[in-house]
């Protein structure tokens, strides 16, 4: 294969929190059935790899994983609660390129509270401070957004800022990896206008990454509104998922789970050149869920790199007069809203949120 992808792998459904926003943790993979070091090796070669779960660090030989995906990978950044500190910062030391995105969802209270994990934040916090310590440059934070903890977003940026380290964000979704249905924003305008506060500090930045992630956090408002994705998804083309059970998909978003091939049965050509795959590939270009989270975006922000990069220089033009360059009511479904156009519930209606869904969690059948 002559072209690199982007992959993501899911080494186990167990998890140690209990996040509100996924169910993960009530539907656990088997320790016995899950990805082994042989199947790893079938993986094809990467431009970038996600290591997630669940948790990745409950698995105890995650060092064997990483040190086989670096032989396919060029970068690798493992997402964790950051809970298990002795692991990570084990890991780290024979992996000192390795980036490590601990999901923190606000600050102590609130991201204790969402995570139902005690201790949560400082054991977060401290492992994070921990592998800056070390000289660990690839470190940040990631931040799933709701209601709940909406107006943490930009204090938690500003505390990403002081540490120099990375500030990731999403929003709520629904799909068979989360094991919900009826994950929804609320209160959109709250929701976008503290949105809006984050986009106008990542422009006011020094720093060209950061006017990019204002760009897909632009995108997000546009998403928790309902409305179509601002770039196309190319996922199953350039970019997959595997899972524990070394089922190859397109993604995590989709409601139920799309399965191109099992990588413990198949090799990486069989799966991505099958009738099957391409069965799938048809299907992500008809979805409709329009995702927006990194793992589909980051890809697309790179293909279609003039969309964003109008986006910033015109905002960045902008911001040579003034201190807001952007309004969240750039987006014409925002104020359509404010304005009584369309209605809180029409825009309910547009997003995944289903509460008569009858959930799949993506498990063995024998579960």
């Amino acid at each position: 294969m002559s072209k690199k992808l982007n992959g993501t792998v899911i080494v186990t459904y167990r998890c140690n929190a209990k996040c509100n926003m996924c169910n993960r943790y009530k539907k656990p993979s088997r320790e016995e059935e899950e990805l082994t070091v042989e199947t790893i090796r079938k993986l094809p070669p990467m431009y970038f790899t996600n290591i997630t779960g669940g948790e990745p660090f409950i698995r105890t030989d995650l060092k064997e994983i990483v040190r086989e995906l670096y032989k396919k990978s060029d970068r690798i950044v493992i997402s964790t609660n950051g809970f298990f500190t002795d692991r990570i910062i084990d890991l780290c030391k024979e992996f000192p390129d390795i980036g490590i995105r601990i999901s923190i969802e606000g600050l102590e209270e609130t991201n204790n509270e969402i995570r139902g994990l005690d201790d949560g934040f400082n054991r977060g916090y401290s492992t994070l401070k921990t592998l800056q310590e070390m000289g660990m440059k690839d470190v940040g934070f990631g931040m799933t957004v709701q209601d709940r903890n909406a107006a943490d977003l930009v204090p938690l940026y500003r505390l990403s800022d002081e540490l120099n380290m990375e500030f990731a964000t999403a929003s709520l979704h629904n799909s068979f990896y989360f094991v919900e249905a009826k994950n929804i924003i609320h209160d959109r305008p709250m929701v976008a206008k503290n949105f809006e506060d984050l986009i106008n500090a990542l422009l006011r930045s020094w720093s060209p990454k950061k006017w990019f992630r204002a760009y897909f956090n632009h995108g997000l408002i546009n998403y928790i509104y309902g409305q179509k994705r601002l770039l196309p998804c190319d996922m199953s083309f350039d970019t997959f998922f595997i899972d524990p059970y070394g089922d190859v998909m397109p993604c995590n978003g989709t409601k139920d789970k799309e399965v191109m091939g099992n990588l413990n049965l198949q090799s990486w050509d069989e799966i991505w050149n099958s009738p099957q795959a391409e069965q799938v590939r048809a299907k992500v270009r008809c979805c409709d869920r329009q995702c927006w989270m990194i793992g589909s975006v980051s890809p697309a922000m790179h293909k279609y790199i003039w969309k964003p990069a109008f986006w910033v220089v015109w905002h960045k033009f902008k911001a040579l007069f003034t201190q807001k360059p952007y309004s969240m009511y750039e987006n014409a479904i925002v104020h359509k809203l404010r304005d009584g156009v369309v209605s809180k519930e029409e825009l309910d209606r547009c997003s995944t949120c289903d509460l008569c869904a009858e959930v799949h969690d993506g498990l063995l059948k024998q579960h």
